[in-house]
């Protein structure tokens, strides 16, 4: 039997796979328990490409459909070791205040107005809102206002993009 690390990291090698056979990328899998019941959550988005250099766009119900039906079929074979009894799959986008969970991740969306939840108090709180600067070494760096800051990534526990209308 697989631990929950163990769990998570053999179901992204199979998730992933599936994901860019469509045109799609793996954001995150993981599983929540929701009424009793054991939740499987999967979030794609879109590849950037040369006709579509906005990453993370156009995911579509018929996206979420074709990557829940393959997914869940190579999941059948995986059996019991992998997903021991009973759950439900969910398919979907990670929507407009995406998660940011990969040093990747801080990179790419430098530049875009991020909200960061810290295990510690930084600069006198554990959560900040501010600009995205990317990434120093192990470190992300923020922009808050006038003030700088750098947050080692080992102590984010959440981390989104921030969408205003």
């Amino acid at each position: 039997m697989l631990n929950d690390k163990q769990q998570l990291e053999r179901l992204r090698e199979i998730a992933a796979p599936v994901c860019a056979a469509h045109g799609l990328a793996l954001v995150d899998a993981r599983f929540a328990s929701e009424h009793g019941g054991l939740v499987l959550r999967v979030l794609i988005e879109r590849l950037e490409t040369a006709e579509r250099p906005e990453v993370g766009s156009g995911v579509s119900l018929g996206d979420c459909q074709s990557v829940s039906r393959d997914l869940s079929t190579l999941l059948d074979v995986e059996g019991p070791d992998l997903l021991p009894g009973r759950y439900r799959l969910e398919v979907g986008s990670p929507g407009l205040d995406r998660p940011l969970l990969t040093p990747q991740d801080f990179q790419r969306f430098a530049g875009r107005e991020v909200r960061v939840r810290t295990s510690r108090a930084v600069a006198g709180r554990k959560q900040l809102e501010g600009v995205l600067q990317g990434l120093a070494g192990d470190c992300v760096k923020l922009s808050l206002g006038e003030q700088e800051l750098v947050v080692p990534l080992d102590e984010i526990t959440k981390a989104n993009l921030v969408f205003r209308f």
